[in-house]
């Protein structure tokens, strides 16, 4: 995944952690809101339902004790005792006597002639009969709510059924189990949408609403849905914040993770896991013939975009991290992939795989490389391990992984002879089969400096050793034809060919074999 990739879609990650959790906490604050206000209108509904019920048994009691009474109807003391009851109970307005059907004295005093008793449009569990919308003697612009028993019947105000505290934008109403309108606190929603919402008990969506029953009577109360902005702003002062620094985090851990994968360290954990490495191989020419008899198999990132990453800055990191064990591992089933039809069609050509320090210490890699020969048909001899002077530093590991090595038919050099502070005592210690000589020895052949007397030193100890000899980075022809003077077996350099990728090292192998055997012919 190229840089650009990782960085829309850490862009598209940090948006979606902006707006998530701030979309989240606007929901939460709705909810909330809508919640709370739900849990209050359900809660006027419940007084609502409980005021009725007490206008109920105040009437109750009203007419238990008017029809229990024994004055004499319509006496100056029957009328002062109706007119006691109504003062004393807030929720009856009147008091009537009937003498059969017509009305004969109120608590006001007697009646006027012609007033008849009304039909009653339902009568409860108890007896009590009650009628709708009647027009009292004393108020004919008011309906009032009628509960009548044995001679008495009572009026009642439709406003006493409601009678509860809330807001003006509220509608409470009391109606019957059927729907039909007892009384209302006041009647902010049209007619026609209280009607539906007591008779069905649903409403549309620009309500809220809650309903309380019980064997007779309906409670609700209902408020437009705009009214939730107000506990949703009270909500989401507090929501807001939390959603904005849950936001904030979000977008920090993103970053935290966009810098993890865009650090050299991340971009190559990522490498590893893709399997971005290739080898590159640089040939090895036997300076007595001119002929190509190896490689040594140098490893290269390649990124998805192509382009290669140098080694020198991706190795010391790997080493560091321990990510260069999986990095080798890669190496050598690439070796094995593209050069093994080449290693078993010639058994002189081998493929030398640098180790490092940390592959020499452990020892785990001749089980790997034994793992991936297996069955290929290369032969051990045909696999060098190469390591530098880091590698040998745990000496009793060291001489362990070098023995068992060499014990499985692999040869093994010292890399980059020289550079360290111990080369002597390594190569006395060690059972090496080759060294290389750095090129940094190379470069002074046949100049006057102060390390040009050094080169010959090392050519000649590595030769009283019983070990090979390979020049690293020879660039001119007095270079090789000094080294070939020497008695140097192999060099490696610009001089004879770059790093080349698989197809082109196997092409230039055939082209050095063909010019050997030319010249071999004159």
């Amino acid at each position: 995944m190229d840089r650009t990739r990782i960085v829309v879609i850490a862009a598209l990650l940090a948006l979606a952690g902006v707006a998530l959790p701030l979309a989240t906490a606007v929901h939460l604050a709705q909810q909330r809101a809508v919640a709370a206000e739900q849990r209050y209108l359900q809660q006027l509904a419940r007084k609502a339902l409980d005021r009725a019920q007490q206008s109920f048994a105040d009437a109750r009691s009203v007419l238990r004790e008017m029809n229990a009474t024994p004055l004499p109807p319509c006496s100056d003391a029957h009328v002062r005792l109706m007119r006691a009851l109504t003062l004393r109970n807030r929720n009856v307005d009147d008091i009537g006597f009937f003498d059969g059907d017509q009305l004969a004295c109120t608590s006001a005093g007697a009646a006027e002639p012609g007033i008849t008793r009304s039909k009653d449009d339902f009568i409860t569990a108890d007896g009590i009969g009650v009628s709708l919308d009647m027009t009292p003697q004393a108020s004919p612009g008011i309906a009032m709510v009628g509960m009548a028993q044995g001679r008495y019947k009572l009026l009642i105000h439709p406003v006493r059924f409601a009678d509860v505290l809330a807001e003006p934008e509220i509608d409470l109403a009391i109606a019957l189990s059927d729907g039909h309108l007892l009384g209302s606190l006041r009647e902010p929603l049209p007619v026609g949408v209280r009607r539906l919402l007591l008779q069905t008990g649903k409403a549309d969506d620009t309500l809220l609403y809650a309903l309380e029953r019980d064997e007779h009577l309906i409670a609700v109360a209902a408020e437009p849905r705009s009214r939730v902005l107000t506990p949703l702003r009270r909500e989401m002062r507090w929501l807001l914040p939390l959603g904005a620094l849950m936001a904030a985090l979000i977008v920090a851990v993103v970053a935290w993770g966009l810098r993890r994968r865009l650090s050299p360290l991340g971009e190559l954990k990522m490498a590893v896991a893709r399997r971005e490495f290739v080898v590159h191989y640089q040939p090895l020419i036997a300076l007595a013939t001119g002929r190509c008899i190896g490689a040594e198999a140098l490893v290269r990132w390649r990124r998805p975009d192509g382009s290669l990453v140098r080694p020198d800055l991706f190795i010391p990191l790997a080493e560091d991290s321990g990510l260069v064990l999986p990095i080798t591992d890669q190496v050598i089933a690439e070796v094995v992939r593209e050069m093994q039809a080449a290693l078993v069609s010639d058994r002189d050509l081998h493929i030398a795989i640098n180790l490092s320090a940390q592959d020499i210490r452990s020892g785990r890699v001749l089980a790997v490389l034994a793992q991936a020969l297996q069955g290929s048909g290369i032969a051990p001899q045909q696999i060098w391990l190469e390591a530098t002077e880091r590698g040998f530093m745990d000496a009793d590991a060291a001489r362990t992984t070098i023995n068992r090595a060499r014990a499985a038919g692999h040869a093994v050099a010292i890399d980059d002879f020289g550079t360290g502070y111990s080369s002597l005592s390594y190569l006395q210690g060690f059972a090496l089969d080759a060294l290389k000589i750095d090129k940094s020895f190379v470069d002074t052949i046949g100049a006057e400096t102060v390390t040009s007397s050094v080169t010959p030193h090392i050519i000649d100890m590595a030769q009283a050793l019983g070990l090979q000899v390979v020049a690293e980075g020879v660039e001119t022809q007095a270079q090789a034809d000094y080294l070939r003077e020497r008695g140097v077996q192999f060099a490696q350099g610009w001089l004879f060919a770059k790093a080349l990728p698989a197809a082109e090292f196997l092409a230039f192998v055939r082209s050095r074999q063909a010019a050997a055997q030319g010249q071999a012919g004159t």
